[in-house]
């Protein structure tokens, strides 16, 4: 409903040229690498300034939609939408709202068990097999480790590089999305977590229940039980969280991880 006296600002015209060159950008009409028509040709075909032309690609440059070299051979060339910048937007909206690492976790463990189930119903040959092959990665790790204890960044790297993998192959790709927003976040707590917990005393028997929960996991997903693979991957992550919260970690804002 329109407010009456609310005073209503019309776009700027080089945000109109913006939005209409993004919108060919997204459709696909203006490919990945492709270079833009020179200035001149622009101007004219929008009927605008060099200055107006100008603010539209900065205001596309920081949305990491194009790039633009200056000089004689300069232009402006289409770069591939890119996740990250999403996810550095969100990461700093939960840093500015004083968000915790365990209100991300929490916001995962409603959607992976989830992305559990679709998997099992939608999984191909090729997923299983990438995820059998993220899980031998994980066993080399384990078995080249000191008295079995894996070196921490390349465990926690393919750990998540597992949950990734579940995720994108579910096939629903704004979860997909929405779990890479996450990401920088995740894996950063992870890494720390890791780094903090890893030392002679850690247990080796907890590196090798976890890959046998992986391999039943992917058992469930071939096997293409939906129930059975969304509650196993609730209980896995649950879990996992006495882990990765087993310090003072889970009350952490997410800003102290960047800090």
């Amino acid at each position: 409903m329109l407010t009456v006296g609310k005073v209503l600002r019309a776009p700027k015209t080089a945000e109109l040229i913006a939005a209409d060159l993004r919108r060919q950008i997204v459709r696909g009409d203006l490919a990945s690498g492709a270079t833009l028509p020179s200035e001149v040709q622009l101007m004219e075909q929008y009927g605008v300034s060099r200055p107006t032309l100008r603010e539209a690609f900065r205001i596309l440059e920081t949305e990491s939609l194009i790039t633009v070299r200056r000089g004689s051979r300069g232009g402006a060339q289409v770069l591939t939408p890119d996740v990250s910048v999403a996810a550095r937007y969100v990461g700093v909206l939960l840093q500015l709202q004083g968000t915790t690492i365990d209100d991300v976790y929490e916001a995962r463990l409603v959607a992976e068990p989830y992305c559990a189930r679709l998997l099992a119903r939608r999984r191909t040959k090729q997923d299983l097999a990438d995820l059998r092959a993220c899980i031998e990665d994980l066993r080399r790790v384990v078995d080249a480790g000191p008295k079995a204890v894996p070196d921490p960044g390349r465990w926690s790297g393919l750990t998540y590089r597992f949950h990734e993998l579940m995720v994108d192959r579910s096939g629903n790709k704004t979860l997909a999305v929405q779990s890479a927003v996450l990401q920088d976040i995740v894996a950063t707590h992870l890494r720390l977590t890791v780094a903090q917990s890893f030392g002679e005393s850690e247990n080796p028997a907890r590196f090798q229940r976890v890959i046998r929960s992986y391999e039943k996991f992917v058992r469930l997903v071939e096997e293409r039980d939906a129930d059975a693979a969304e509650d196993h991957w609730r209980r896995h992550m649950v879990e996992a969280a006495k882990f990765l919260f087993r310090s003072e970690t889970r009350s952490r804002p997410v800003v102290e991880l960047f800090a």
